[in-house]
C-alpha cells in the first residue's frame, strides 16, 4: 500500500516553517529581500539580501540569532516564527491567538488574587464576626453590581423591562 500524502496543515519542520513566515511577512509588507536585509541590519542584524533569499527558499538554514532578528524585524513573538504552516499566512490568527492565551493567564492570576483576597477577609471576619453579615452584604453588592456592569457591557440592556422580560404581549 502506498504511502498517501499528508494532510494540508501538518506541521512542517520548524525551519520550513520560519522560511515560510519570513516571506509572508515580508510580502505583506510589500518589502523586497534587499529592503528586509536592509531592516535586518539597521536593528544590529547582519544579513544581506541574497541570506534572506536563501532561507525563504530552503537553501540556507536560520539560526537562532537569526530567528531572533527577523522576528524583532517583523514585531513579532519569536515562536509565532515556527507556528504551523497554515496559520504563518494569517498573522493575525497567531496574534489573536495570543491575545486569547494572554487573556486566559491573566484570568487565572485574577481568579488567584479573587481568592486570596476572599481568603483573607474570611480570616478576618472568623475574628471579628459582629461585623460578618454587614461585610458579607457588602462584598455582594459590589459584586453584583461588576456583574451588572459587566453584562451590559458585554451584552447590552435587556430587551422589554428592567427585568429582561418582554413587555409586548403574544
Amino acid at each position: 500500500m502506498a504511502e498517501e500524502e499528508p494532510p494540508e496543515g501538518v506541521l512542517l519542520s520548524g525551519e520550513a516553517n520560519v522560511a515560510t513566515r519570513i516571506r509572508v511577512e515580508r510580502e505583506a509588507r510589500g518589502w523586497s529581500t534587499n529592503a528586509l536585509s536592509d531592516r535586518l541590519n539597521e536593528a544590529g542584524f547582519e544579513m544581506n539580501p541574497s541570506a534572506v533569499w536563501r532561507i525563504e527558499n530552503g537553501k540556507r538554514r536560520i539560526n537562532l540569532d537569526d530567528a531572533i532578528g527577523f522576528a524583532e524585524v517583523f514585531g513579532i513573538d519569536l515562536r509565532n516564527l515556527v507556528g504551523p504552516p497554515q496559520l504563518a499566512a494569517k498573522a493575525r490568527a497567531m496574534e489573536l491567538i495570543d491575545e486569547v492565551v494572554d487573556a486566559f493567564r491573566a484570568t487565572q492570576r485574577a481568579n488567584m488574587a479573587f481568592t486570596e483576597a476572599r481568603d483573607a477577609l474570611d480570616a478576618y471576619l472568623t475574628e471579628h464576626s459582629d461585623i460578618r453579615e454587614e461585610a458579607d452584604l457588602m462584598v455582594q453588592s459590589a459584586i453584583a453590581e461588576e456583574a451588572s456592569k459587566n453584562m451590559l457591557k458585554m451584552h447590552g440592556p435587556p430587551p422589554g423591562g428592567r427585568d429582561g422580560h418582554s413587555t409586548g404581549e403574544a
